[in-house]
């Protein structure tokens, strides 16, 4: 089996313009009434769409590897960074403070050249122990491939199936520099398209000895931040891409495995961004929703628990509310958690579900949006 790395040609990647244009025609149109639309806010629901985009970003990034990150640790963790005054901080955990500082680094300093030191650092923040798992792995460094090349694999061991090989560790600092230099030239293509090539581009190297798909993703995040010019995130690639996830390593395989046409690839890309404006406009929603409700209650008398957890109702609370949950997430007894659902109902900012007894449950009134033209 050949892969595309192996050609002579390697990496003159090329595509059908016919094809691709159409596509990359809308996403940019897209991508600039977005852009568009969050300018038009003030700036608090900026900043809270921001928060939960780039919260979502590095939660489904984890995802896509298998590596289930806590989303409050996450918010916590950016919200720090990043200055933000938010309810309901929590302590994160070093490793997802070092998945969130590679992601701000990267989009919040898009500007800033990508080097290999840079890359280096990245590295080092997703694994501060310098171990994956229980394996003890090279980091800050390509990889060396002591323990053989690096190859993608499924199935169980003794049975794998070898999806795609790698360039071998003595031509890393060749590939890369190559890779780099072109990611900070001046390119002949339009800048949406670059952020596709170069995460196919950088997982087809697959430099390290792990981390590779996110470090991916995060350069695709910094040449889209580049394509804005902006360092606000409001829609998340990985979101979409952990959607389609089956999809992704398919049409990764195939392209690897097909030459140098990346035709194929370009649209699944340019597919991942449409859909990604399509998240973001239920992000929007939420924020708007979210931003109206407080609006209509700034007057009302609630206390700490109650806006607690009307703020995790606004954010999407999963499953039915009870009083059984509200006493266990506000750390209360049974008594505290009926009365303050109690006032709420009263106030017309719960309402009871027709169930009765121990399976009642409640749902939260919002109030209705007027139309803005946004």
């Amino acid at each position: 089996m050949s892969y595309n790395h192996e050609l002579s040609e390697w990496p003159k990647f090329e595509w059908e313009d016919s094809e691709v244009a159409s596509d990359l025609a809308e996403v940019r149109h897209r991508q600039g009434r977005l852009l568009g639309r969050m300018e038009s806010l003030g700036f608090q629901l900026r900043e809270e769409s921001v928060l939960r985009t780039l919260t979502e970003e590095v939660v489904k990034s984890s995802e896509i590897e298998g590596e289930i990150l806590d989303s409050d640790q996450v918010r916590s963790s950016i919200a720090q960074r990043l200055g933000m005054d938010v309810a309901g901080m929590v302590p994160a955990d070093r490793n997802v403070d070092g998945v969130v500082e590679m992601m701000l680094d990267a989009t919040q300093k898009y500007a800033e050249p990508l080097t290999d030191e840079r890359l280096f650092d990245w590295h080092a923040a997703l694994f501060p122990t310098g171990r994956s798992g229980m394996r003890k792995i090279t980091v800050g460094n390509w990889r060396d491939d002591k323990d053989g090349p690096m190859q993608v694999v499924s199935g169980p061991m003794g049975r794998e199936t070898v999806h795609y090989e790698a360039p071998t560790a003595p031509l890393l600092p060749k590939e890369m520099d190559a890779f780099l230099e072109w990611f900070e030239g001046e390119k002949n293509v339009d800048s949406v398209l670059a952020a596709g090539i170069a995460h196919l581009w950088f997982v087809t190297i697959h430099p390290f000895d792990d981390g590779n798909g996110r470090i991916a993703r995060a350069i695709s995040d910094l040449a889209l931040s580049r394509s804005e010019n902006s360092s606000q995130r409001f829609y998340s690639m990985s979101s979409t891409i952990r959607e389609d996830r089956n999809r992704y390593y398919e049409v990764l395989e195939r392209t690897q495995k097909g030459g140098l046409d990346i035709t194929k690839w370009l649209r699944w890309f340019l597919g991942c961004l449409n859909r990604a404006f399509d998240q973001a406009d239920t992000t929007l929603s939420t924020v708007l929703s979210k931003a109206d409700f407080w609006n209509v209650h700034r007057e009302t008398e609630l206390n700490k628990r109650q806006r607690m957890m009307i703020n995790r109702l606004l954010d999407g609370f999963f499953g039915k509310l009870t009083s059984s949950k509200w006493a266990l997430m506000t750390k209360t007894s049974q008594d505290t958690a009926s009365r303050d659902i109690d006032d709420l109902v009263e106030k017309r900012i719960l309402l009871r579900g027709p169930a009765g007894g121990r399976s009642t449950s409640y749902d939260l009134v919002l109030p209705r949006r007027k139309e803005s033209g946004i």
